[in-house]
């Protein structure tokens, strides 16, 4: 939580000429707000790069081609593919992978035990549930996934 909270309140003040809206929807194209990052679980991790184009030519998309052919043999899958068929929130970040066998269960203890009230103790904390922080970032996977109960 500490660590995602002073990224947030970095960009927080980076983008402080938007409106508090604007602002927070900016922060969540790539970052979670403290509380709803799947990274807090310790079932996913970044790869060696946090930028889409590193994966697109070269040995990035070696690695990536990799992934996609290989990663869900070892329980892996990418939660944040295109926006297409109805996925919502994060961008796409082909560095962000999870462990599906644990972050399934994870993500139904989250929504069973985690409540908009309980996204506070930051800057923009207020606005997790008119952005529907839950909804729309947290539960806005990739459809294309196999899942584990």
């Amino acid at each position: 939580f500490d660590e995602q909270k002073v990224i947030w309140e970095r960009k927080w003040k980076t983008y402080n000429s938007l409106n508090p809206n604007e602002r927070a929807l900016k922060i969540l194209t790539y970052s979670s707000m403290p509380t709803t990052s799947r990274h807090h679980w310790g079932t996913d991790i970044d790869l060696n790069s946090l930028s889409n184009s590193y994966f697109s030519s070269g040995k990035g998309q070696k690695e990536y081609d990799w992934l996609a052919k290989n990663a869900e043999l070892y329980g892996f899958y990418q939660p944040y593919t295109e926006k297409d068929h109805g996925r919502t929130g994060y961008n796409l970040e082909m560095w962000h992978w999870s462990y599906l066998p644990l972050a399934s269960k994870y993500l139904k203890y989250y929504n069973n035990n985690i409540k908009y009230s309980d996204i506070q103790g930051f800057k923009g904390d207020s606005l997790a549930q008119s952005i529907q922080m839950i909804d729309r970032y947290v539960n806005g996977l990739s459809k294309k996934v196999k899942t584990y109960n």
